[in-house]
């Protein structure tokens, strides 16, 4: 299973600098290579979306090693997509998440 998630921002240049390094911090906890995946962004109505998947791999770890407790949701793709928005948030990142395919 590949978690896809759009992420969306108006500041896209200073937004891709800090989800990149959040995610590689992330792959170092996981201790996983190629955890993520970052679309090619596209532009509309003055915002910039792109779309992350996370390798199965770091799904997978993130699901079992607790760090998820505490995040919101009654489904696993809630409380993946709250988790995520957090992280991102404590690393600096603004974006707005929304969950794409689960």
């Amino acid at each position: 299973m590949q978690p896809i998630f759009q992420l969306s921002t108006r500041n896209f240049d200073k937004e891709i600098i800090l989800v990149k390094k959040a995610l590689e911090g992330l792959e170092d906890t996981c201790k996983v290579k190629n955890g993520y995946h970052i679309s090619e962004p596209f532009t509309k109505a003055g915002w910039t979306f792109f779309n992350v998947k996370l390798s199965s791999e770091m799904f997978f770890i993130i699901e079992k090693s607790g760090m998820m407790k505490g995040a919101l949701g009654y489904r696993i793709a809630e409380q993946l997509k709250n988790f995520l928005g957090h992280y991102l948030e404590s690393k600096g990142s603004e974006v707005r998440i929304k969950t794409i395919d689960y």
